[in-house]
């Protein structure tokens, strides 16, 4: 599969390591357009990949496209590729908010895929949300859904509306997550553990506490049950996170960022 990627930053950076780590693409067949010529030198020493400053170069040839900009310079980019894109080449958004109709209109294409990966793609440990046109084949699909399952794992949706919800959940969670990780180092630091031992105990908590739940059927309710001693230690510090209204916290946190996704794309 030869991929040509519009923009070389860290998700950029992820996905391609993805890629080459799962044999999707080799080298030889990436191509990245970066402007910045810092970038370029990065990338290419770090995955061997070919570079330009140049957009239309990196599409030439490629049968995938990947939009990895951000959202309000997608105008600019949409300007130097319209017209450079044969109409068999699927072009992958992962522009947070930017709608379908936004990109085929900008693009003059219809084969476009729009995509919600994250930031543990840098691991493999990914989660990518996404849709794609009715002008994208089902052997394109299985294109795309390679190269998502390369960095993670992927979650198909046929309706549009559900990828401003994933951006809330799975696109911004990671942010939110580190924040209670943060909260929980700070915590335990502020008990008297180390700031080292504070790390360990949290990471490997969340760790296991996720894989947890991946790999079994109960609900999340029905394990955190499984914790809470009536009367315990845990029940105790449930009682105050309550009372301190995080679980709305929480909520009101991911229908903010789904307005914002949103806007994003108004």
């Amino acid at each position: 599969m030869k991929i040509g990627f519009i923009g070389g930053g860290n998700m950029a950076d992820a996905i391609i390591g993805a890629v080459l780590s799962g044999r999707v693409a080799a080298p030889e067949d990436i191509v990245v357009g970066e402007p910045l010529a810092q970038r370029r030198e990065t990338l290419a020493e770090r995955h061997r990949v070919n570079v330009t400053g140049d957009n239309a170069k990196a599409v030439r040839g490629a049968d995938v496209v990947v939009l990895a900009v951000k959202p309000n310079q997608f105008p600019i980019v949409a300007a130097g590729l319209k017209e450079r894109l044969r109409p068999n080449q699927i072009v992958v958004s992962i522009m947070a908010g930017v709608t379908m109709t936004t990109l085929r209109s900008g693009l003059s294409h219809q084969a476009v895929v729009r995509s919600v990966p994250n930031t543990p793609a840098l691991v493999g440990e990914g989660m990518s949300a996404w849709t794609a046109a009715p002008e994208v084949t089902a052997d394109d699909r299985d294109k795309v859904r390679r190269i998502l399952q390369a960095a993670g794992r992927e979650l198909y949706f046929e309706e549009e509306r559900f990828i401003d919800m994933a951006t809330a959940v799975s696109g911004s969670g990671p942010g939110f997550i580190f924040l209670l990780m943060e909260a929980f180092s700070d915590g335990a630091v502020h008990l008297g553990l180390s700031r080292e031992a504070a790390r360990e105990l949290v990471v490997q908590t969340f760790l296991g506490s996720a894989r947890l739940a991946q790999e079994t059927d109960r609900a999340v309710s029905e394990l955190r049950a499984l914790v809470t001693t009536p009367g315990g230690t845990t029940a105790e510090g449930l009682l105050v996170l309550e009372e301190a209204g995080l679980r709305a916290a929480i909520t009101e946190a991911l229908i903010a960022t789904y307005e914002k996704s949103k806007a994003l794309g108004g």
